[in-house]
């Protein structure tokens, strides 16, 4: 079962949205800001010592098949986003 994280975006936080969420059973910061360059969200995921995991853009998973963010980082998690619904899917 996977767990659903809704992305909430506040323009008056910085970052706009963050959260911490559970991966290969260790606690990350999941984080998305807007990247003025690229004209488009980022997301980032750092350990517990604010360490760079991943980061990348958010790209979204549509409801027919998986679009994993952070590929290859983890052994069993995953972590994907469904444009969709507006969730992040944290399994397992």
């Amino acid at each position: 079962m996977s767990e659903l994280i809704p992305l909430v975006i506040n323009p008056s936080t910085t970052p706009p949205f963050q959260t911490t969420v559970a991966l290969d059973s260790a606690s990350f910061s999941l984080s998305v800001t807007w990247n003025i360059a690229g004209q488009r969200w980022y997301a980032t995921i750092q350990d517990q010592f604010a360490n760079l995991v991943w980061n990348g853009p958010l790209i979204g998973s549509p409801l027919i098949y998986d679009i994993p963010l952070a590929p290859g980082i983890f052994s069993k998690s995953t972590i994907l986003w469904r444009e969709d619904t507006g969730n992040f899917e944290i399994s397992p």
